[in-house]
């Protein structure tokens, strides 16, 4: 019987050998090599300050660093007095909004169309700003928003995304302040009450995309539910998502403001705590133990817009955040690994960097400010193949002025940008003629 396309003609088989395999056949263009050169290059894991560095890029990988001598028919590029670092990491982000005026109505005002051209904008901004990689919580919009970054369609930081974030009915991370009726969701939508109905969300986001699951485990800011450190998820609950995901090869983070629900979703097995405002010294002792990373979001303490926040919520935030930085000063003091997020969109997109000053004044070295986004956020993302500068992984790098680890600042002032063995921003300052 002969084959038909969609439109029901005959599609003969050597016809379709022809499409699938013609554009295949010819010699592949070899990889541009780029030999990248600076006055110096912070290795985070070792900790070294390298001078007068070399670097390889061979297509969107690295491939030497510090070589005898540089690749016959290299391009090279001196980019002079500053300081190489791998592309930041950041592990909190929803690049599909920025919070405002209208951000508690915009759930009826807005598709998800809408959406994912304020994620298109906010992704340029965020990389310009050195974070060549997030992990993002946006739906759908940054499920397909990382595939169109990775086919190089639109400029933007490689994606980890999580889909809908796991939430029970009413709860933060349901869609909460109007009517009955109004944008009520089930499982597929994130929204799930129970262990199986939890289960049956986390393989729904998996099959659509997730990368990681993100959940609620207690009550948060920037929703009209009740308080805010209260627990949502209960233990067995959590206990399902974490089971079921890992049988997936998928993390869990889990946004938790209060002690309780931190301790339960802490013994289900989550990866990490974002956020993590209120700690005391058991749940402190229990992330130790079990290996769990705290993603402070620490900078939207001082950043976030009270003003254009409804009165509830206000209150809540003025409640949660004084306590958050001496929760994290605790967590830091104990040496509880920190992985570097921000909670980009609570803020303005692209002030991201600003988050490494907040972790040097709770207590970290620069040296371990950097390494929270870098070596320890690609553990976290369970990815081998970024945070640091080395053969064999991605090409993705950034400059930035002076040495970061005498003035931690300078991660604010990026001036140049690689991804993936792409220049995409380059703003050093030039020589006057």
């Amino acid at each position: 019987m002969a084959m038909r396309s969609f439109t029901g003609f005959p599609l003969l088989p050597a016809v379709l050998a022809a499409a699938l395999f013609s554009s295949n056949t010819g010699a592949q263009a070899p990889a541009e090599v780029v030999v990248v050169r600076a006055a110096r290059m912070l290795d985070p894991g070792s900790g070294q300050m390298l001078r007068n560095v070399s670097i390889v890029v061979t297509g969107d990988r690295i491939t030497a660093v510090n070589p005898a001598g540089a690749p016959a028919g290299a391009r090279v590029m001196d980019l002079g007095d500053v300081t190489l670092l791998p592309g930041f990491i950041d592990l909190h982000t929803h690049l599909t909004g920025e919070i405002g005026p209208t951000t508690f109505i915009e759930p009826v005002l807005e598709t998800n169309v809408d959406a994912a051209y304020k994620a298109a904008r906010h992704g340029r901004t965020t990389v310009m700003a050195g974070f060549t990689t997030v992990r993002d919580f946006g739906g759908d919009v940054t499920v397909a928003m990382g595939k169109a970054v990775d086919r190089g369609d639109i400029v933007g930081p490689r994606i980890v995304p999580s889909r809908n974030a796991l939430g029970i009915t009413g709860g933060h991370c349901d869609v909460t302040g109007f009517a009955p009726g109004i944008l009520e969701q089930g499982p597929r939508d994130g929204v799930a009450d129970g262990p199986w109905a939890v289960v049956e969300a986390v393989r729904y986001q998996i099959k659509h995309g997730a990368q990681v699951i993100k959940t609620c485990a207690t009550a948060g800011v920037l929703s009209m539910e009740g308080p805010v450190g209260a627990q949502q998820y209960t233990y067995e609950e959590l206990k399902a998502m974490v089971d079921e995901a890992s049988r997936h090869g998928v993390p869990v983070a889990a946004h938790a403001h209060g002690v309780e629900g931190i301790k339960a979703a802490v013994r289900a097995g989550v990866r990490s705590i974002e956020h993590g405002s209120v700690l005391d010294d058991e749940a402190i002792a229990l992330m130790k133990q079990h290996g769990t990373y705290l993603v402070p979001t620490a900078y939207l303490r001082d950043r976030i817009n009270l003003a254009v926040l409804p009165p509830l919520v206000r209150r809540k935030a003025e409640t949660v955040l004084p306590q958050a930085a001496e929760s994290n000063r605790k967590a830091i003091a104990a040496g509880v690994k920190i992985a570097f997020g921000t909670d980009a969109a609570v803020y303005p997109h692209g002030e991201n960097a600003k988050e490494f000053a907040v972790y040097v004044t709770l207590g970290m070295t620069p040296l371990a400010a950097l390494r929270s986004a870098t070596t320890v956020a690609a553990e976290v993302l369970g990815k081998d193949d970024r945070g640091a500068i080395a053969p064999g992984k991605l090409a993705d790098l950034i400059a930035v002025p002076g040495d970061p680890l005498q003035d931690i600042t300078v991660t604010e002032r990026v001036q140049w940008v690689m991804q993936g063995g792409k220049v995409l921003k380059d703003e050093r300052p030039r020589p006057r003629t």
